[in-house]
Parts: C-alpha cells; structure tokens; sequence
C-alpha cells in the first residue's frame, strides 16, 4: 500500500473511547471577549506606521530626485524613446518588405530617384556648386550662424 493509502485509512479509524463536544458559543445577547492585544500586533502597526511614513513621504522624495537628475533622466528617457522607435521602424519596414511585389517596386523607386539627383546635381559644375551652398545653408540652419563664416 501507499504511505497516503495508509495515512487515510490510520484516519479514517476511531478509538472505542467517546470524544465529548464542549460546546463554546456564547450565549445569544452576550458580549464576547476580545483576546489581549499580543506583541504581534503592536509590531504589526509599528511596522505599519513606518512604511504609511514612507510612502508619504515618497512624493516629496521622487521629486527632490527628480529635480537633481532632470538632464539625465531626460536624456534617459529620449534615448529609450529612440530605441523603441527604431524596432517599430524595423519591425514597419520588415513586415512591408514581405509583401510580395512591394520590395522590388521600393527598389525601382530608389534606383530611380538616384538618377534623376545624379542627372539634377552632379553631373554639371554649376549644379555641383548650388548644391555645395543648399548644403552649407542647411548646416548653418542647424549648427547656427556662426558655422557660416568658416
């Protein structure tokens, strides 16, 4: 037999002795005693108290914290913005490269916007040099006026 089978059965037999019922209930209108408030308890709302403490203070805290690391937080919370927006991007861009017929009609869009800015910019001097200056104003325009003098 299995050590369960015989803890059941070990359980399920009764000694000839009578087991006598006490009954405990209170009698009906009677106020019934509370035990003694133990250590336990008084612990309990120690403990209690420090963490309702704690967590009112929490707001002051975070913003203290807050208020002393705001760039790098900032910049924390940029570059996971960053992250997440680049696999999003991937992801955008895998799912459409799996469309059949669309990666290659992307393909021939490219090829032939790079034609037409070879044909429009480099192939002459003079449209060489109109797109040296559109490049060095749009560095000025991000980098500042000062760039434009060197």
């Amino acid at each position: 037999m299995n050590t369960t089978e015989q803890q059941y059965q070990s359980a399920e037999t009764t000694s000839s002795d009578q087991i006598t019922k006490i009954d405990v209930t209170p009698a009906p209108g009677a106020i019934t005693a509370l035990p003694p408030a133990d250590q336990s308890t008084d612990e309990w709302r120690e403990w209690g108290k420090q963490v309702s403490q704690i967590l009112s203070e929490l707001p002051e805290y975070l913003g203290q914290f807050f208020d002393d690391n705001k760039r790098a937080i900032i910049s924390l919370g940029l570059l996971f913005a960053g992250i997440v927006s680049l696999k999003l991007t991937l992801a955008i861009l895998s799912a459409i490269n799996d469309i059949p017929l669309l990666a290659p009609t992307f393909e021939l869009v490219g090829i032939g916007y790079t034609g037409w800015f070879v044909y429009r910019y480099l192939l002459q001097a003079s449209t060489r040099q109109e797109l040296s200056e559109e490049v060095k104003n749009f560095k000025a325009g991000i980098m500042g006026n000062n760039s434009q003098a060197s």
